[in-house]
């Protein structure tokens, strides 16, 4: 499988995913370290990648989504942003608003009855 096809397959699986240099744990730069505090202070659970850790998802994930930095913020399978973009939304309440949407239990489900 190829980096991009991993990098799909793990945005397309976690309804909130950050790819960023080290871990929410452990960041290993400064804008990981800000965006990863955003999405814990949104206070649900979300996927993360160490970009340091597979060096063809650090060069591949520039190309996929056309985002040349890292972090990355994806929720629901759509790219948020990077480190200030998320600040910003979380500042104004929106990102809290979004994760807690996405990990809803019935967000997959939700709008397929018909």
């Amino acid at each position: 499988m190829s980096a991009l096809d991993r990098i799909d397959q793990a945005v397309k699986s976690n309804p909130v995913i950050i790819f960023m240099k080290g871990t929410p744990q452990m960041p290993q730069c400064g804008f990981s370290s800000r965006a990863s505090q955003a999405l814990m202070a949104c206070g649900e659970e979300f996927a993360y990648v160490n970009v340091l850790g597979d060096p063809e998802i650090f060069q591949d994930l520039p190309q996929y989504a056309n985002w040349p930095t890292f972090p990355q913020v994806y929720i629901n399978g759509e790219l948020i942003g990077g480190c200030d973009i998320t600040l910003e939304m979380y500042q104004n309440g929106e990102l809290q608003k979004m994760v807690k949407e996405a990990v809803k239990p019935d967000a997959a489900t939700e709008g397929d009855a018909a």
